[in-house]
């Protein structure tokens, strides 16, 4: 597999979790996309873009157990958590309910629109080891009379656990509240059902998990939830007749929700139009039998880390995917992961959690026993 990607020989790369990293057939896939848009860019992002993205859409529906007409697609989930956050109708003394294992970027975008409308975005601390139902239990306890919103990670990005996603949707659905689910690194790492997990908003990225060029990400709502939304950028889908005069089907869309997301001015469409190159490769490389796989030489690895260094893990093996969060003693973690570069050419983040320092090791179809291997021999890990 490692020849299917582009990634340099020469460093051992156990870090598909921070950006991806794609095959070179979808790279390719997506340069052809290139190619078109520049013989008649005219043609391609006025009159052809509509379709086709609608056709790109529809095959990632398909892949996420969603209906096309509920998606859009942004560059990136943090895209999407922002469109639902500027557009979340939150009054003075409203609350917006979190863990502390979300992902920063995503807390500064709550933190902001919550501070300008007087809401209050308030983080309840999980204790680890991760227990579901525990974490469950203790989000929901934390429910108060103006919580009007549960945003959950459905894979968190520091410590890579599985959240119960669907249980927390199901709770807060019955509560009145709305959810919101980021699922940065679930597709391609979980078998999503996005209408049976039934969170007003989720939202994923294609090019991490899922190996699709950098930039292709999406937003799934509920169709009660559609019209509230505000696009991050106002342009013709706005106007009154949808620049209709302009002859350019790209401005027009199937609903008000289509409308105003898909058209956000001239930019690169080619890498949402690769998506479907790259669920067309997962599928072709059987990708549940090499994700079971990326596991289990994941698990192995923290096995033996973990009792070279006397520690316990923060989670049962249920409990993550393809990556997965394994603790090292205290010390400097920028310094870790700068010997691990330095020292054994392994490309590893090194994250932090409370005053616990993890190895965040991603294991993706491309690595090798080999790969482990060296990045259990290295100076910096013993």
């Amino acid at each position: 597999m490692r020849d299917l990607f582009m990634l340099d020989p020469a460093v051992t790369f156990l870090n598909h979790g921070s950006f991806g990293a794609c095959p070179r057939e979808v790279f390719e896939a997506q340069c052809r996309w290139q190619e078109t848009m520049e013989r008649n860019p005219v043609a391609f992002l006025g009159r052809q873009s509509a379709g086709l993205l609608f056709e790109a859409r529809s095959a990632l529906a398909l892949a996420l157990g969603a209906r096309a007409q509920d998606l859009i697609f942004v560059p990136n989930a943090t895209t999407g958590v922002n469109i639902v956050a500027q557009s979340f109708p939150l009054e003075a003394g409203d609350e917006v309910l979190t863990t502390d294992l979300e992902y920063g970027a995503c807390d500064a975008a709550w933190a902001h629109w919550c501070a300008r409308r007087g809401a209050h975005y308030r983080r309840v601390a999980i204790p680890l080891p991760y227990d579901p139902a525990t974490l469950i239990e203790t989000l929901m306890a934390a429910v108060g009379p103006r919580t009007r919103l549960i945003q959950i990670s459905h894979l968190t990005s520091t410590t890579a656990l599985l959240l119960p996603a669907a249980q927390i949707c199901a709770r807060a659905r019955a509560l009145g509240i709305a959810t919101l689910v980021d699922g940065a690194h679930a597709p391609g790492q979980v078998a999503l059902d996005l209408e049976a997990i039934g969170a007003d908003f989720y939202v994923g990225n294609a090019h991490k998990w899922l190996c699709a060029p950098k930039g292709s990400g999406f937003l799934h709502a509920r169709p009660d939830r559609q019209a509230m939304l505000e696009a991050s950028v106002i342009s013709w889908g706005y106007a009154p007749d949808s620049g209709g005069h302009s002859g350019f089907e790209a401005y027009l869309g199937r609903s008000l929700f289509e409308r105003r997301m898909q058209w956000q001015g001239t930019r690169d469409l080619s890498a949402w139009l690769s998506v479907p190159a790259a669920l067309q490769f997962q599928a072709r490389h059987d990708w549940p039998r090499l994700r079971e796989r990326c596991h289990q030489l994941a698990l192995e690895a923290q096995q033996i880390l973990l009792r070279r260094h006397g520690l316990q893990p923060i989670s049962g093996p249920d409990d993550w995917v393809q990556m997965v969060a394994i603790p090292v003693p205290a010390q400097d973690p920028e310094r870790l992961r700068q010997r691990l570069f330095e020292e054994s050419r392994i490309e590893i983040p090194v994250t932090t959690h409370g005053d616990r320092v993890f190895v965040r090791l991603s294991v993706q179809a491309y690595n090798t026993p080999e790969d482990i291997a060296r990045l259990l021999s290295a100076p910096a890990l013993r």
